[in-house]
């Protein structure tokens, strides 16, 4: 019997095969069947992470990728606490596969490290790291969710008014002792809405980092009697939740690469929108709050699509402002690179910068910027619709997403 070994993150590598981030649904419960040639893939879960990741709409994403994608069944197992090892080891990534080496093709963490390989072959290095928002909502007296924040602090306030500090610094010694080191945390602009930042890796350790997170989050959120929300509109009438995503690109030849990386990324990002933002509620973000609305870039404010910050040497970067907590970092990763490596390879040039406020701009002007896709529906037909998307992504993902 082929078998796959998961550790802590299991639920987490399911995301990495499809889109099932923001799914809640109920416990993770063990189940079977035959597959067409007969193959049994495992997955192996401790109860501690079933109880605290509950996600069963993403196993049962995971058991349909599978079948599909290998004529194979899949099997969930519930294990002993603790049965896997520590607290590290749990924090550990794995390939999704068999062990005789066969890589399920939905498997969005091995296409990442293929990505990765191919960009190392064609002379470029890339980083990332992630800036990820939430909110903390209280529990009601059945230990339910609710739409009432934690606190009502705004942007950088500090405590006694930001009551979420202890709270997020407690999910930032979690990952630590993980070996995990978050940059920085903050009080975010919403009532209860918090960010933690992490410090630039390379691409795989920071999707595994981004993923490990809002399981760690989630977790002490729970100890202190709350929720955490990491939808991209969990109140109407507030800020939205991003993903910001801070990543450069170095070329061995030393040459300057990232203003054609950042045309790559310009000319594709329509049909990676459905990838980076995977649900309806996403695009109810878009164009206020500080969330993008248009294709742009600018070194000047933060209403634009690509932000370039005022940074020089390891820490020059560009900074990508529409992705939100509930897309999958590996997917995300993948495009982004791919896009990169595309204008490097076509010498694309950056159009020129957007050195103005776009949520304030008369109409006229804002006119002249194309603008990212306003429905779920438009940012799904674009990916379907795109060449580039068809290149670089399975069919499976793309039949899923769209």
């Amino acid at each position: 019997m082929k078998r796959m070994l998961a550790t802590l993150m299991v639920l987490s590598l399911s995301l990495a095969l499809l889109a099932g981030c923001g799914s809640q649904g109920n416990n993770a419960a063990s189940g079977s069947n035959a597959g067409a040639n007969g193959e049994t893939y495992t997955m192996r879960i401790s109860h501690a992470v079933a109880e605290t990741h509950p996600s069963h709409q993403t196993l049962l994403a995971f058991e349909k990728a599978v079948e599909e994608g290998t004529n194979g069944a899949v099997q969930v197992e519930l294990i002993p606490n603790g049965a896997l090892g520590g607290e590290t080891q749990l924090a550990e990534m794995v390939q999704l596969g068999s062990l005789q080496g066969t890589v399920i093709g939905a498997d969005a963490r091995s296409l990442l490290k293929k990505t990765v390989e191919d960009a190392k072959n064609a002379g470029l290095t890339f980083a990332f790291g992630t800036e990820m928002e939430f909110y903390l909502f209280r529990l009601d007296e059945d230990g339910e969710p609710t739409k009432i924040p934690y606190d009502r602090a705004g942007y950088m306030d500090i405590a006694p008014a930001d009551k979420g500090e202890n709270v997020r610094r407690e999910a930032c010694l979690t990952l630590e002792r993980m070996g995990i080191r978050p940059e920085s945390s903050h009080h975010e602009e919403g009532p209860g809405q918090n960010e933690i930042d992490f410090r630039y890796a390379d691409p795989v350790t920071a999707a595994d980092n981004a993923v490990t997170f809002r399981a760690a989050v989630d977790t002490v959120a729970a100890r202190n009697g709350l929720y955490a929300d990491f939808g991209p509109k969990p109140l109407a009438d507030k800020a939205g939740n991003g993903m910001h995503i801070n990543f450069s690109a170095v070329s061995e030849d030393k040459r300057d690469v990232m203003p054609q990386v950042l045309a790559g990324v310009l000319a594709h990002v329509e049909a990676m929108t459905a990838f980076l933002n995977p649900t309806e509620e996403s695009y109810s973000r878009f164009g206020s709050w500080k969330a993008p609305g248009y294709l742009s870039w600018s070194a000047e404010n933060r209403s634009q699509l690509i932000r370039v910050p005022a940074a020089v040497g390891e820490y020059r970067r560009a900074e990508l402002r529409s992705p939100d907590p509930l897309c999958n970092p590996y997917l995300a990763f993948v495009l982004l690179i791919r896009a990169g490596m595309e204008g490097v390879a076509h010498n694309m040039q950056l159009p020129p910068a957007a050195d103005l406020n776009l949520y304030t701009a008369p109409e006229e002007i804002r006119a002249r910027y194309r603008r990212l896709p306003e429905t779920w529906a438009e940012a799904k037909a674009a990916a379907a619709a795109s060449d580039f998307i068809k290149e670089h992504l399975p069919a499976a993902i793309i039949q899923y997403y769209t």
